[in-house]
């Protein structure tokens, strides 16, 4: 997507957006009804005292402030929670929480409107109609604010746990591999060595801060290339860490044309968004390593939670699957872009190596567990699985962390027996429909 649609995505996904675009809502519906008079010209055969709405907005108003103030609370300690417990880098999903959002949202708006309504009671802004209608406003926040509060209920019952915190992880690396998928290299040409050997590596653009690669503008970059009839071969993907002088690409001029060199250049860095963070949405590799951390933080000696990184693998498993089906078997409606030419001929970007996700994924569980003969069995059976899936690179990046796996193994496991059960393992075939006799541990 486009650099600003990217920011606007990402100013969305905060909490204060919601919570003020609700909280205005809430305050405009109590300053409307205070021109009901004027625009409901139908008489009621009934009037509601304004005592009565006092009342109910001075419950809703105390009631809203405590519990907003308690449900931010429970968010910190469960941030907490996941930071010590999960991994500090599952935070950022966490706090873009959507119904942790909404529930907040909706408390604030409430609160907001009761607090406007008592307000412009007191001075006698309301009519008889403008009452009737201010009660009925009254009636449709209690039933917003009961919704929420069953809905929040229910989300506290997982909000900040492993298991859901790990599997919010898993979600969001789906959704950037689909993206991945759907259109590979982000739409650009894939880069090879030899797109290099006939280009000026003189006319380079480098990087002005310290940082990671959040996001890559292709259309910008498009229409810098047709505009100044260039050819742009960008050295970094989403994900990279760069510095300050670190190469970000270079570029190629057709027929020789003169081509302001400062614009573009700056142009091509205005494309390329650089932060402090790494970020999960054009980063798949970024998914597959936090992931990785939750179960290194789960076989550590002061969690000894095995069980956790056995449920990691399985996750690491089912994404790498998904990795090896390629783009045919993506998401495909309507709006879907074919994957056989790209949207972005004259950009060429790295495309992301099978080997460096199956590192991501699979060494930093397999040096943490090397002496824990479970997870051995575990991680050589999920090697042994997606070692029948696949390209050839795919099967070879499988069968080399199933080795380094093993090797690492040996040397650490202290018992024969052990040993022998995680070779066995790897001398078995795989058999498709039929669970190995290790498939209980």
């Amino acid at each position: 997507m486009p650099r600003w649609q990217w920011v606007l995505m990402h100013l969305i996904r905060r909490l204060w957006v919601r919570a003020t675009l609700l909280g205005v809502l809430g305050v405009a519906a109590a300053m409307i009804a205070t021109t009901a008079d004027t625009l409901i010209p139908i008489s009621f055969p009934f009037t509601i005292e304004a005592e009565s709405i006092d009342r109910i907005l001075n419950i809703l108003a105390t009631s809203m402030l405590a519990v907003t103030t308690f449900s931010l609370s429970v968010m910190v300690s469960a941030y907490g929670a996941a930071s010590t417990n999960v991994t500090p880098r599952a935070i950022k999903l966490l706090t873009e929480d959507h119904t942790t959002q909404n529930v907040l949202s909706a408390f604030v708006g409430s609160f907001l409107f009761s607090v406007v309504g008592i307000i412009a009671l007191q001075v006698g802004a309301y009519g008889d109609q403008g009452r009737i209608l201010l009660f009925a406003v009254t009636l449709g926040v209690l039933a917003l604010v009961v919704i929420s509060l069953l809905r929040w209920i229910d989300h506290l019952t997982r909000f900040g746990r492993v298991g859901e915190t790990t599997a919010q992880v898993e979600q969001a690396t789906r959704r950037a591999m689909d993206e991945y998928l759907r259109e590979p290299c982000l739409g650009g040409q894939p880069r090879i060595d030899a797109d290099l050997a006939d280009v000026d590596t003189t006319a380079q653009v480098c990087a002005a801060r310290i940082g990671y690669v959040q996001h890559i503008d292709m259309s910008a970059l498009t229409e810098c290339c047709e505009k100044m009839s260039v050819r742009i071969f960008l050295s970094v993907v989403p994900g990279a860490f760069v510095y300050k002088g670190a190469v970000l690409g270079w570029f190629e001029c057709d027929n020789s044309s003169e081509v302001d060199t400062a614009a573009l250049s700056a142009a091509i860095c205005d494309a390329v968004t650089i932060d402090d963070d790494r970020s999960f949405d054009q980063d798949p590799r970024f998914g597959l390593a936090v992931l990785s951390e939750i179960a290194c933080r789960a076989l550590s000696p002061g969690v000894n939670d095995p069980g956790t990184a056995i449920d990691v693998i399985g996750r690491q498993t089912r994404l790498l699957s998904r990795w090896a089906e390629g783009p045919s078997s993506a998401n495909t409606d309507s709006d879907s872009r074919s994957t056989s030419a790209p949207r972005y001929p004259r950009v060429y970007i790295p495309a992301l190596s099978t080997a460096d996700l199956f590192e991501d994924a699979f060494m930093l569980i397999a040096r943490d567990g090397a002496a824990l003969v479970e997870i051995q069995l575990r991680l050589q059976k999920a090697l042994r699985a997606l070692g029948e899936l696949g390209d050839t690179p795919f099967r070879e990046a499988a069968s080399k962390q199933s080795l380094l796996a093993r090797d690492r193994a040996m040397q650490a496991l202290t018992l024969e027996a052990d040993r022998e059960r995680v070779l066995a393992v790897l001398e078995t075939p795989a058999e498709h429909g039929q669970p190995s006799t290790h498939d209980k541990q």
